[in-house]
């Protein structure tokens, strides 16, 4: 098809496109103009498939009226995922908030223990073995196991507030 035919059948049926893909996207302009040309593009993409056995205007309706569909069919399930992405994204906002306060409380309740009491958790909390937490305080393996199941029960207390 030359390039004139085609400007005269755009000329001829742009503005009743647009207006039917207004029509679809409860006058979103913008998106309209976009389905519009989108429509304009599938004509000249695929004139030549066109059989004639109907009004070009109708066949262009038809591309308008399936091309609005398909983006509304595509707009509701993108509507649908960010939907379920923004339900994702605040349950683990939120489950970082609850972590974030139970960190708070168990910092809280280390800084009320003794010195030794607090070096000997922090040192357990970094994961470091008992033996050498023992040589790093000058303290016996087996007291230490004990002041850890201690500072733990404690700590368990403090922070759910006993």
């Amino acid at each position: 098809m030359p390039e004139t035919e085609f400007k005269q059948i755009y000329n001829d049926n742009y503005a009743r496109i647009l207006r039917l893909c207004m029509g679809y996207v409860s006058g979103d302009t913008d998106l309209a103009k976009d389905l519009t040309q989108e429509v304009f593009i599938k004509v000249w993409n695929n004139v030549k498939t066109f059989r004639k056995e109907s009004n070009i205007s109708t066949w262009i309706y038809r591309i308008a009226i399936n091309t609005c569909l398909i983006s509304l069919r595509n707009k509701k399930s993108k509507r649908f995922s960010d939907t379920l992405l923004t339900e994702d994204i605040l349950q683990k906002e939120e489950a970082t908030q609850i972590k974030e306060k139970q960190y708070q409380d168990m910092y809280r309740c280390i800084n009320k223990l003794s010195a030794t009491n607090k070096g000997i958790i922090l040192m357990e909390l970094e994961g470091l073995a008992q033996k050498e937490i023992a040589a790093v305080m000058g303290l016996k393996h087996e007291a230490v196991r004990t002041r850890i199941h201690r500072i733990k029960n404690q700590l368990t207390k403090c922070v759910n507030h006993e």
